[in-house]
């Protein structure tokens, strides 16, 4: 038989290969489909570019590439014998575990299941099968490869070693650890650090009960290190943060092992301070409070808890695992997807709209037997999900926020979806067209009167909550008396009031004229105050509405405002139309500031020029604290006009993706508004060397867009692909955009590119909306929490709460965070 199979292997033997180091192997999941082992057809590996292809297009792979050789994984899910220990280790065929190093399905983890592994090397087209392991039969080559192959690690381990796949480890302290008994208590609310004044950032020692202030580099807020103090002192090594505990835990941070660390006896540990992590409530300050009366929180309103909710299955209702703090990834894709010009052949797509990875159970009485422990029937739970594991690993590559496990900004995950598709859409349909707008920005000169007009891009609406439009303020100003006055007292706060904001409100704050300071006037040649207002010059086809809830503490962390806003089903935007130049208005000269530049730039170095703008350099450092690079805070300062840290931070989440993101501020002279180029060296060169040129040009760029290209990055072939793929209108562009920014802070390819008529890009239309999608968000900050949305389908509210999918009985409009509405056909 070995003589067999060692013939039979032979010819295909060139195309059967070892893993290499830097290769990755895909078993756990489909590269078309959410097909995994878990699957009726398992699994097939390619041994060759070890690419994992469900049963469905395992052939397709097949007949394309001629590859013959598979490997094909299969795990069975059954329940334990009955005389099987709880918690014993499951068993697996043969002692291999292919699968260990991956997660699969979450939904057998427990005591009550176990599962086998199979492994078989396949050829096709007979589909022949040679079971594995077969080591004394198979050629060694064949044999090493399979043996790598099952015991390769997850590629996204391998992949994004600091990403959601590290786990925090258990502490080594939290079993054993001391605890004295000193008869502390920790009230519901009035605390601060014993050593300082902070009422902000404080950690509660586990062994003594001490309540101290972190040092700034926790989790970015600050704090004067009492807590490290602390633990120098006493060398009680575990501490948990008070702002972060809930019923499921809190952030526990060992000193001793220099890390955040999980403890399983956390809900013990809390208890000798008198703290009940299963009653407690969340309070003003983050503490718990066990005695305050029962109340409707935003997480359970949101989430509608304690209704009846009955779930959905089918095509469009599937749902997406958790990886841990990616909700803000389901929520967002969720939506995007319910869009038909988002439905196209991507296998997100496919496994949220086929309805093959969310089907209903084929016999109900068999879950009641099992809920009623009547007798113990193995029932595959089919509303289970996908996992965006792959999808997450693409979109999120080389972004150091949405690669990490931390909880993110839906609003900012959506605009970064836009810009990746934005990016690789060139030469095909742009499915972000149908967000895509142009904004209207009026700003006067407050000394001649004179006006400027001019136009951008954008993808979303976001609506200024005025808290000063609430019709509840009586209620408000008695709450914040009474939560002063508790916090003083150290007694439990009184109930929360929220704000009860019209939604007439905040589109009336929208179109208030916004003070520009330092605005530099091209009639007067000189700084004066200005004006602005901005209007829709084109109407989309789904308008985004951001609420702009959330605001920056004095840590500069965000934090969010607690707002009820009446947000209407149908929506017209009709008057908020831009007009254009109003009869009687003179515009402002079309002249650019003044920059003082040396005589011969080359003889001096960039610092040199860096001192030529005036910039904010408070605004500069406040942003470079945040983690920004010191050059980009430069620049988002100098373009938005040193209008503050806020506005330049707005500037830099919208320009974080590009190439010259970081490098540093380099201006063009006046007189030579022609170059395209980001650095002065590449608008002072007359010609990009040929050689670089001919590079790519071969790749099938025009020469006029290669030398546009390597202008606008100094000569730098990498850099210049990758600018020619982000600015793909640049190709139609009649001439070289240049690279001075206008009074505003745009600059000159923002202007260009919003001044094109409305054409292909712009789907413009009436002003007529209905809201069709909302994404809301539950807890304190983006930084943490959880989001949920909600989306009418089919004349219906669903709830997509992570991998649960269920029809909405009372949908939250009011507390949502971003609105999508679809434009209403014309009557």
């Amino acid at each position: 038989m070995a003589a067999d199979l060692g013939e039979l292997l032979v010819p295909y033997m060139p195309t059967i290969r070892v893993p290499r180091t830097g290769d990755r192997v895909f078993k756990s999941e489909c590269a078309f489909s959410y097909d995994s082992p878990e699957s009726e057809g398992g699994l097939y590996v390619c041994m060759n570019t070890f690419l994992g292809f469900g049963r469905e297009h395992v052939e397709r792979h097949y007949r394309k590439t001629g590859q013959c050789v598979y490997m094909h994984l299969k795990r069975t899910i059954k329940e334990k014998d009955p005389g099987a220990s709880g918690g014993a280790v499951p068993r697996r065929q043969n002692g291999k575990v292919f699968l260990e190093d991956v997660d699969l399905s979450c939904d057998f983890n427990g005591d009550d299941y176990e599962y086998e592994d199979e492994a078989k090397l396949v050829i096709f087209p007979d589909h022949f099968e040679i079971p594995l392991p077969n080591i004394e039969e198979l050629p060694a080559l064949v044999t090493i490869a399979c043996d790598a192959v099952l015991s390769s690690p997850s590629p996204y381990r391998k992949q994004e070693p600091d990403s959601w796949e590290d786990e925090i480890q258990v502490s080594r302290h939290a079993r054993n650890l001391k605890q004295l008994d000193n008869s502390v208590r920790i009230p519901p609310s009035g605390w601060k650090c014993a050593r300082c004044e902070l009422r902000e950032n404080l950690w509660l020692n586990l062994t003594d009960g001490a309540v101290h202030c972190g040092r700034w580099f926790f989790d970015g807020s600050g704090g004067n290190g009492h807590a490290l103090e602390h633990y120098r002192e006493t060398h009680y090594p575990l501490a948990v943060k008070l702002g972060t505990l809930t019923p499921d835990g809190g952030d526990v941070y060992s000193f001793d092992e220099e890390e955040a660390v999980l403890d399983p006896y956390l809900a013990e540990h809390l208890a000798h301070f008198g703290i009940d992590m299963l009653q407690m409530q969340k309070t003003e300050n983050g503490l718990p409070d066990s005695k305050a009366k029962p109340r409707i929180s935003e997480w359970e309103v949101i989430q509608e808890s304690g209704l009846k909710l009955k779930p959905v299955y089918g095509s469009g209702y599937t749902g997406i695992k958790n990886l841990g703090s990616s909700c803000y990834l389901s929520t967002t894709m969720q939506v995007l997807f319910s869009i038909p010009e988002f439905q196209r052949a991507a296998k997100l797509g496919h496994g949220l709209l086929s309805g093959q990875y969310s089907k209903p159970p084929v016999k109900s009485e068999l879950i009641e037997q099992v809920m009623k422990e009547e007798r113990k029937v193995f029932v595959w739970p089919q509303q289970r999900g996908i996992s965006p594991r792959m999808f997450k690993a693409l979109v999120s590559r080389g972004h150091v926020e949405f690669s990490s496990s931390r909880q993110q900004d839906a609003q900012e995950f959506f605009l970064h979806v836009i810009n990746q598709v934005e990016r690789n859409s060139e030469g095909s349909e742009n499915p972000s067209d149908v967000f895509r707008f142009l904004v209207e920005e009026r700003v006067q000169c407050c000394q001649t009167r004179k006006v400027r007009y001019t136009q951008r891009v954008d993808y979303l609406m976001q609506l200024p909550a005025p808290l000063e439009a609430a019709t509840n303020k009586e209620e408000l100003i008695s709450y914040e008396s009474r939560r002063q006055e508790a916090e003083e007292g150290r007694r439990p706060p009184p109930e929360r009031v929220r704000a009860r904001i019209p939604f007439s409100a905040c589109l009336q704050a929208f179109t208030e004229p916004e003070n520009v300071a330092d605005f530099w006037s091209s009639a007067l040649q000189a700084k004066s105050a200005g004006i602005k207002t901005s209007r829709f010059a084109s109407f989309p086809l789904y308008l985004v509405v951001q609420i702009k809830k959330f605001t920056f503490g004095v840590d500069w962390v965000p934090k969010k405002v607690d707002l009820s806003i009446d947000v209407p089903d149908l929506l017209d935007i009709s008057h908020l139309r831009a007009a254009g130049l109003r009869p009687g208005e003179e515009e402002l000269p079309d002249l650019a500031p003044p920059i003082v530049i040396p005589d011969d730039p080359r003889d001096h170095s960039m610092s040199h020029l860096m001192d030529s703008p005036e910039i904010d350099e408070s605004s500069v450092m406040q942003l470079a604290e945040m983690g920004f690079p010191l050059e980009a805070c430069r620049k988002a300062v100098y373009y938005t006009g040193n209008m503050g840290a806020e506005m330049a931070f707005n500037w830099i989440i919208a320009h974080m993706e590009e190439p010259d993101f970081a490098e540093p501020l380099a201006l063009p002279s006046f007189g030579d508004p022609g170059t395209g180029g980001s650095s002065l060296t590449s608008g002072m060169d007359s010609q990009p060397p040929e050689e670089s040129i001919a590079i790519l040009t071969s790749m099938g760029f025009s020469r006029r867009q290669t030398v546009q290209a390597l202008g606008a990055t100094n000569n730098n072939l990498e850099r210049a692909l990758d600018w020619i793929f982000t600015h793909p209108e640049s190709e139609e562009e009649s001439e070289p955009v240049s690279g001075v920014a206008d009074a505003e802070g745009n600059s000159a390819a923002e202007a260009s590119s919003g001044a094109e008529p409305a054409g292909p890009r712009v789907r413009d239309g009436p002003g007529r909306y209905e809201l069709f999608a909302f994404i809301s968000h539950m807890g304190t900050s983006t930084m943490c929490g959880h989001y949920v949305c909600h989306i009418k389908k089919e004349g219906r509210w669903v709830i997509y709460n992570d991998h649960k999918v269920s029809l909405s009985e009372r949908p939250p409009k009011d507390l949502g965070y971003i609105y999508f509405y679809q434009r209403l056909a014309s009557s």
